[in-house]
């Protein structure tokens, strides 16, 4: 079963990859340190050495709409900061 669902590509985390070798992954609720961990270093073929979580919870949503007002929830997802050894790295956009 893979737990990245995909990876996390913002301003934040492109600055950190660059200062501090550290890459982000949106992954699975239910996915543990040890097995990101595992999966991030099959997939990319590097040595991982720190792996952070995060929970984020789903937020309600309301838009106004001419049928009138609808509301919903966006999805709750956990992120993971992987850091890598240092002089290793992570191209997201080889295989583009």
């Amino acid at each position: 079963m893979a737990f990245i669902i995909k990876p996390l590509i913002t301003e934040k985390t492109n600055s950190l990859s660059d200062k501090q070798n550290k890459f982000g992954f949106v992954v699975r609720p239910q996915a543990n340190k040890l097995q990101i961990k595992a999966e991030v270093e099959a997939l990319y073929n590097v040595t991982v050495t720190s792996v952070d979580t995060m929970n984020y919870a789903g937020k309600n949503k309301a838009r106004y709409t001419k049928a009138g007002l609808l509301r919903g929830r966006s999805n709750a997802f956990k992120k993971a900061i992987v850091t890598v050894k240092e002089g290793e790295t992570i191209d997201f956009y080889s295989n583009i």
